[in-house]
């Protein structure tokens, strides 16, 4: 969340020309900050020209960049979504009754077996139970059936010119152009959920870049459509935060925490270790 600030200078004069002179200057300040950033899309197509200097000068080649961010615009739905979470607002019961059901814990349970060879060698290699990966991959994504169609690249740049958090998002956007860079998707492949998460398990660019395995020894590491890289990945990225090998992950341990590095949210936390308690049984 960005906040805004003008410091103030008392300037002890009797001479009107000088205090006219620092009102202009207060003025010039505020409009050179507003070029940075806008709350509209007024503005933005001049922004990311100038900004597609600031990544070339960030080590993202001028072909990644002319072939990622060309024709690119700002995307009204995107500032939408984003002014209008409230799913995280809701008390643990609503949110757990709106996004789990038996369906969804059944079909975690066949997919464990389909996969059994694949989570078995995971398990061995990460530490991370099969249990708390599906649960994630299930309520990220129904397993994969609902990755989102929204062009990545679009929505980052347009969250990445958006006031409200651009620091935040520039570096997502960054870490976006920096996977088509190493060859692992395209743009065109690109395609997500509204603030720029990627794959079956939802990646942020910035840990797809680095958390991303290729597990399945193909030569590119793809969360969108390979289950084995998705699955390990999801893995390798509780494991780096600290997961703790046969011990619980119920409230008050180590793992609930590690947990909550992949989502703060607290009644996201609270859903994935129920979840997976379900999905044990």
């Amino acid at each position: 969340m960005f906040e805004s600030f003008i410091e103030t200078v008392k300037v002890k004069t009797r001479k009107a020309g000088l205090l006219l002179g620092a009102g202009l200057l207060l003025v010039g300040v505020s409009s050179a900050q507003a070029a940075t950033c806008g709350d509209t899309g007024a503005g933005f197509d001049r922004w990311l020209a100038s900004y597609k200097n600031t990544l070339q000068s960030q080590g993202i080649s001028k072909a990644t960049i002319n072939k990622s961010l060309s024709g690119i615009t700002y995307n009204r739905k995107v500032i939408g979504y984003d002014r209008n979470q409230k799913s995280f607002k809701l008390s643990f019961e609503e949110f757990y009754k709106l996004r789990v059901n038996n369906a969804l814990i059944n079909k975690g349970r066949k997919l464990m077996k389909k996969h059994n060879a694949l989570f078995t060698r995971i398990e061995n290699e990460f530490g991370v139970p099969r249990e708390i990966i599906t649960a994630i991959w299930g309520l990220e994504t129904g397993y994969g059936r609902g990755i989102g169609k929204m062009n990545t690249i679009r929505a980052l740049a347009t969250l990445a010119y958006d006031c409200r958090r651009a620091d935040f998002f520039r570096n997502e956007l960054y870490h976006a152009l920096l996977i088509v860079q190493k060859g692992d998707l395209q743009p065109s492949e690109m395609k997500g959920a509204w603030a720029g998460e990627l794959g079956q398990t939802q990646f942020l660019a910035s840990s797809y870049i680095k958390f991303a395995i290729d597990y399945s020894g193909d030569g590119k590491r793809d969360l969108l459509y390979n289950t084995a890289d998705t699955l390990a990945s999801t893995a390798h990225f509780l494991m780096s935060y600290g997961w703790q090998p046969g011990q619980p992950w119920g409230p008050g341990t180590p793992n609930y925490e590690v947990i909550r590095s992949w989502n703060r949210a607290g009644v996201y936390v609270k859903t994935i270790q129920i979840m997976a308690e379900k999905l044990s049984n």
